[in-house]
């Protein structure tokens, strides 16, 4: 299988565009796949650049509710007439970050929730779209602890509440050398992540970890790690528990977090770049 980044906050090239998103588009099986869509069209026109046909992806994924993975859906839906779009049941509700005056609207632009009408596929349990390609929703209780922790926020019936990430997925992927595990943002924390993997494949390896792990922050206009040292061993140890071969990570992790956590996992820990191709056994 392959998996190139169509857009990422970096960018090792100005041919190729970069911004605060995730985007990557999966080869499996045959199979053109979608999962996320970055914040706006960017994504699209560095598939243009790469030579990869939006029109021919035959299933669209998004991992949760958030603007800078979903944002750039109303391109997509515009440029691909049939492809259905698997999220969780929640994903198109309202999502807020930060406290008080400084709460803002995280959640899917309101035009490409109208676009998603019809298109749609909420998922609100394990699924499998395709064979060897495993929807996972979270099962690790507590989860709107972190949410209070991280200021994150949805909006329901009652007010808006700390999030529980209930619309955040793992798209997990089978290959003959163990499994490809992809979560956008990892907002439960890697350790709830791989914990629902393994618990859903017991005794199958991990081949291969993509995606963001939500280290990364800002203080005084300078970015910065929001884990502890001992968060971060947390993750490290959770990674060799886990006997993950390589962590492929990026967007939401941030440089200063990777710098810190690149001595505790070595050479098993690999950076996400927009345009960079990954290739994995089937």
């Amino acid at each position: 299988m392959r998996i190139t980044v169509l857009v990422e906050n970096t960018t090792p090239t100005k041919v190729l565009t970069a911004e605060h998103g995730l985007s990557l588009y999966l080869e499996y099986r045959g199979t053109p796949c979608l999962l996320d869509a970055g914040a706006s069209g960017a994504f699209a026109a560095n598939a243009d650049t790469l030579g990869i046909p939006l029109d021919k992806i035959q299933i669209a994924l998004l991992s949760h509710g958030h603007y800078d993975h979903g944002g750039g859906l109303g391109e997509f839906l515009r440029r691909n007439a049939g492809a259905p779009v698997y999220a969780m049941a929640g994903a198109c509700q309202a999502y807020y970050s930060g406290d008080g005056e400084k709460r803002h609207d995280i959640g899917i632009p309101a035009p490409v929730k109208a676009a998603l009408a019809g298109r749609l596929h909420p998922v609100d349990r394990v699924a499998q779209p395709l064979p060897g390609l495993w929807l996972i929703p979270h099962t690790t209780p507590g989860l709107e602890e972190i949410g209070k922790a991280k200021k994150l926020y949805r909006g329901t019936a009652d007010g808006v509440t700390p999030d529980d990430f209930s619309h955040e997925m793992s798209v997990v992927l089978e290959t003959s050398r163990g499994l490809v595990v992809c979560n956008s943002c990892c907002h439960a924390g890697l350790q709830a992540v791989l914990g629902e993997v393994t618990e859903q494949f017991p005794g199958r390896p991990i081949l291969a970890f993509v995606g963001g792990l939500h280290m990364r922050g800002r203080s005084h206009g300078c970015e910065i790690c929001t884990f502890t040292p001992e968060e971060l061993q947390a993750v490290a140890d959770c990674v060799t528990a886990h006997g993950v071969a390589t962590v492929y990570t990026g967007h939401c992790t941030g440089s200063v977090a990777f710098d810190l956590l690149r001595p505790l996992l070595g050479e098993r820990l690999q950076p996400l770049t927009t345009g960079q191709v990954i290739d994995l056994p089937d």
